[in-house]
């Protein structure tokens, strides 16, 4: 019956249009009071608790080196480094999209903001290359989703701090799954681009290729410093995302000189309304967990699904299928704040390995950025390209496509994930 009480409120709050983390703390109101415990200090300690968390710490720190990143011109670098080397292949654009890609999401690992610069950058050159440009909002918009698989990765940190899972090894499992879909992108993209008619930009010559290669440096070097430093315990995440937003300070003001310091209160505004966004919405969803577990849900959830706690495979299958179900009307943090507790104890008793069973949730999570009506990414790129998002959809529905045979690979063979781990652990 609880359950049922849960979900009714979670859903009649959001359906009226209550932001979701007001309709968490209201689902933690309606709980405490159905259980007999509704006590305003508790409500108010537990959200306390929920954000006195020193690993939340990375949170604000990644999102202003994210801010940094593209305020001083390591975004732009990236992108020309990119497109000197396949440019000049036909489709480049495209991959050079996804290559960039890739090295952002080693750098800021937030989707929003990596598929905004990437379309910033890209969509003019591609409309003026000849590209069909629906179907390059798309690429753009499947290219974004990758930064928060790759690490550093806010999502991996708030799934960390909801499920108790190691971040660290959230992080280093988040690699391999987040190439491959790279390369999903990749293949899928050069079977696209085939059929158009565009002409290739003009290769540049190794002289141009060394020249947007040195001037990229100080940007490549980055990821190098952050996964070196966490893989080798130089430095545990928190501590990485200082030396991640330091770095992109001194290489934006010191090194490209674009990062100028009347510039900073703006970057470190615009860091700081989304990190309390996020911080907010964490502090409500833990004292929605909380009493989730207090009235012992996951529990009932167990007995619910225990048929299926033999067959993991089959498990995942059906979690999957939840969450990209849930990933069309919820976002991202939402998302894990809400169902990551109540799943994991389940997992647990199937035997999936909880670091795993993370990458795979994060991954699926994702993918519900692409999918509408909620689709942020696909909102985001929409307005950046100014291509109505009905184009947009229909441009992104190749790449979800192999986005989602990722996604039933690393089903069927969970040691794509597992063996690598346990050599980068």
């Amino acid at each position: 019956m609880i359950i049922g009480v849960f979900l009714a409120t979670l859903f009649a709050t959001l359906a009226v249009g209550v932001p979701v983390a007001f309709a968490l703390m209201f689902c933690g109101v309606v709980l405490m009071s159905y259980m007999g415990i509704f006590n305003a200090q508790i409500l108010s300690q537990q959200m306390i608790n929920g954000a006195n968390t020193f690993i939340l710490l990375a949170i604000p720190f990644f999102l202003l080196a994210g801010e940094l990143m593209n305020a001083g011109g390591l975004s732009r670098r990236i992108v020309n480094f990119a497109t000197a080397c396949v440019g000049h292949i036909r489709g480049g654009l495209g991959l050079v999209a996804i290559i960039a890609a890739v090295i952002m999401a080693s750098l800021s690992g937030s989707a929003a903001a990596d598929s905004a610069a990437l379309a910033a950058i890209l969509i003019p050159m591609m409309r003026e290359a000849g590209y069909n440009v629906p179907r390059a909002a798309g690429l753009m918009a499947s290219g974004g989703i990758i930064a928060p698989v790759i690490p550093p990765s806010i999502a991996f940190i708030v799934f960390g701090v909801a499920a108790n899972v190691s971040i660290t090894g959230l992080f280093m499992g988040g690699i391999v799954p987040g190439l491959l879909m790279a390369l999903a992108l990749v293949v899928t993209w050069l079977m696209i681009a085939g059929k158009e008619n565009v002409k290739p930009l003009p290769k540049a010559s190794g002289r141009e290729r060394l020249s947007a290669t040195l001037k990229a440096s100080w940007a490549l070097l980055m990821p190098v410093i952050i996964l070196g430093g966490i893989r080798f315990g130089v430095v545990t995440p928190t501590e990485a995302a200082v030396v991640a937003a330091a770095y992109a300070l001194f290489v934006g003001m010191f090194v490209y000189r674009e990062l100028r310091v009347r510039d900073l209160y703006h970057v470190v505004l615009n860091a700081a309304k989304t990190t309390s966004i996020v911080l907010f919405l964490v502090a409500s969803a833990l004292v929605t967990s909380w009493l989730i577990t207090r009235a012992n849900i996951p529990n009932e959830i167990i007995g619910f699904l225990e048929p299926l706690l033999d067959s993991p495979r089959v498990l995942m299958l059906c979690i999957v299928i939840l969450l990209l179900l849930v990933g069309t009307v919820l976002d991202l943090s939402p998302t894990i704040l809400i169902l990551a507790p109540v799943l994991m104890p389940l997992v647990r008793a199937a035997g999936i390995d909880p670091v795993y069973f993370g990458v795979m949730f994060v991954m699926t999570t994702c993918i519900g950025l692409l999918t509408p009506p909620v689709g942020v990414v696909l909102n985001v790129v929409s307005g950046v390209s100014r291509v109505p998002m009905g184009k947009v959809i229909w441009g992104v529905l190749p790449f979800l496509a192999s986005q989602v045979l990722v996604l039933m690979l690393l089903i069927a063979f969970p040691e794509i994930v597992l063996v690598p781990l346990s050599f980068l652990r």
